[in-house]
This record gives structure tokens, C-alpha cells and sequence, in this order.
């Protein structure tokens, strides 16, 4: 029996313990021998596998979720287990974090429970990530080569802590996988491969960026001080997690992740405040790519190209438009 385990999971494992790919190799390999070793979980057709951490150097208690189909066997999930949780649960382990409630009295006592406490949806969600974004990369390879080259390489699990570390909250495990697959996006002629030639940031652009809103928000603290309640001004709150910018040549503005709610909105460096875009970096992403596959589908931007480079209509210099070439499909 044919086990597939995708790298972006094996590297997604590595963050909770060095030990964890080499023991899920091992369940590979006791799968391939025994595909019906799992039992059911709450998700149709996905069944999971405990594993003993203590027969592994550097590895917690695992369960391990996959699909078994006629010819193969796909791992879909890898999460810890919580010794305060029976064996047949997963932990809580993606955690939203807002400001510490110790140290912040507004902060809200449930900010940083898990969205993802089900291993299911976590697991859902990982797949609808690296799916979606693989179409919009697929897309790119095979039809804007410059604006695919100029993706940079996924993270690695260190960085990733690194930037929690900075930021002070959990990565959510959505924008985990992302940065997992492509840690940033340089761009293409000053264009990005998101719509409106918005460009994924690099990690420390998100540093920068998520101090700078920070630094707002403190001095904006200070003033409301002296406000009534009502009055009071919120300009950036700690669960949010810059993602993308204008343009690779402009961080002025962009989109971020709510790490508390799970959606995007729109950050400025001059404050502006145009609300929430109701959408998830799932849907996001979707959308996206829906948008490159069937262009003449598109509503929200109109994908095309110049030379090798995706240009979206929205975003373009008018100046351009006349080497601007519309998708069709």
C-alpha cells in the first residue's frame, strides 16, 4: 500500500518536536502494513492513529489522521496530544493569543481560545491552505514564470517561532501553512501575485509592520486616557497579524489576519480604519485561485499579463494597460 505524507506536513510536524517526522515515517510504514490499523474520527472516511511519544527521541504523544482510498493511504493531519484530554482527542494546540489578561485589564479572558480545538477542522483547514495556494503557484509556474520566481521559500518551523517570539501571539495554523509553503513574495516589475497586485510579506516586513501598528496603538492608549469611554480610539488590536502589502514596492497598506476572529481586513500607516473583508485567507485564497483558472468567472479583479507577470486590472498603472493582456477562459 502506497502511503503519501506531503512535505509541507512533515515540516509543519517538525514544530512540535524534532523526533515528530521521524515517527510519523514510522506510521508510514506501519500503515503501508496495516492500512486498517486507525479508528474513525469525526470527519467521514478519516480515521487516526495514536502514537506512544515516549518510544521517540524529542516527540510528544501524536494522533495521526488519514484517508484510506483502493490504491493508497494519505496522511492529512499530525497533531499532539494533551495528557489532560482522553486518547481519542486531539490537543488544543493552535491557540489565537491576544494581549496577556493580567497585564491588559480590557483584554478579553477568551481572546486566545482555539479556533481549530477540533482536529478535524484543523485538519480541513491545512489541506484548503496548501491546496489552494499550490493552484495559484501551479498557475503561475505554468503561465507567469517571473512572477513564480520571484515567491520566495517557504519558512521553516525555527523562523516561525522566531516571529512569535517577536509578535508576542500564536501564528494562527492557516497562516502557518502558508509561510510554511512561501515565506514572502518580491514581486514582479513592482507587482505582486495576489489580487490588486497585493504581495505576500516577508516575515521580517511582518515584524516591522506589527510594531509600527503597535507603536499607534500605545501612543493612541495614552490619549484615550483622557477620553470618555465612547470616545476612546482603536487603531490596531494584538491579534492582528500583517499578511500582505500594496504592492512589493509600497507597505503603506495591506491586509491582515485576525488571529482572534480568522479574518482578513485592511491595515493602513495612516490609520484608516475601512472595516473587515469578511473573508478567510481560505476563501481568500480560493478566490484567487477560481479567479486564474476561470477568469472570465472573475468578479472582485481581472487577472492577465504582461510579458511573464501576472498583473491584476485593479492594480495596474494606466500607463501599462496598453501591454496588459486579459485572461480569457
Amino acid at each position: 500500500m502506497n502511503v503519501e505524507v506531503e512535505p509541507f506536513l512533515r515540516d509543519t510536524a517538525a514544530q512540535f518536536g524534532a523526533g515528530v517526522p521521524y515517527a510519523l515515517k514510522v506510521v508510514a510504514g506501519q500503515l503501508a502494513e496495516d492500512p486498517d490499523m486507525g479508528v474513525p474520527s469525526g470527519l467521514h472516511g478519516v480515521l487516526t492513529v495514536t502514537v506512544d511519544g515516549d518510544l521517540f527521541e524529542d516527540c510528544p504523544d501524536l494522533f495521526v489522521g488519514y484517508i484510506r482510498e483502493p490504491d493508497r493511504i494519505q496522511i492529512r493531519f499530525v497533531k499532539p496530544a494533551s495528557p489532560a484530554e482522553p486518547s481519542a482527542e486531539v490537543a488544543d494546540q493552535e491557540r489565537e493569543q491576544g494581549r496577556d489578561p493580567d497585564a491588559d485589564p480590557d483584554a478579553d479572558p477568551d481572546a486566545d481560545s482555539d479556533r481549530y480545538a477540533d482536529p478535524v477542522t484543523a485538519a480541513v483547514t491545512v489541506r484548503e491552505i496548501a491546496d489552494a495556494w499550490r493552484r495559484i503557484t501551479g498557475w503561475l509556474q505554468n503561465n507567469a514564470p517571473d512572477s513564480y520566481a520571484a515567491l520566495r521559500a517557504g519558512a521553516g518551523p525555527a523562523a516561525l517561532a522566531a516571529l512569535e517570539e517577536d509578535l508576542g501571539i500564536r501564528i494562527p495554523i492557516e497562516l502557518r501553512v502558508l509561510w510554511l509553503l512561501t515565506a514572502g513574495d518580491d514581486g514582479c516589475n513592482g507587482w505582486g501575485c495576489l489580487p490588486g497586485n497585493m504581495a505576500l510579506m516577508p516575515l521580517d516586513a511582518v515584524a516591522a509592520a506589527y510594531r509600527l501598528k503597535t507603536d499607534s496603538q500605545i501612543r493612541q492608549d495614552t490619549l484615550n486616557t483622557d477620553r470618555p469611554e465612547d470616545e476612546r480610539i482603536t487603531l490596531w488590536k494584538a491579534t492582528r497579524i500583517p499578511v500582505a502589502v500594496l504592492s512589493p514596492a509600497d507597505s503603506t497598506s495591506g491586509l491582515y489576519l485576525d488571529a482572534a476572529t480568522g479574518y482578513l481586513g485592511r491595515w493602513s500607516r495612516y490609520n484608516e480604519d475601512p472595516g473587515e473583508e469578511l473573508d478567510t485567507l481560505v476563501t481568500y485564497l480560493e478566490e484567487a485561485a477560481d479567479m486564474l483558472e476561470a477568469p472570465a468567472l472573475a468578479t472582485r479583479d481581472k487577472p492577465g499579463l504582461i510579458g511573464g507577470a501576472l498583473v491584476w486590472l485593479s492594480g495596474i498603472d494606466p500607463a501599462q494597460e496598453d501591454r496588459w493582456q486579459p485572461l480569457t477562459g
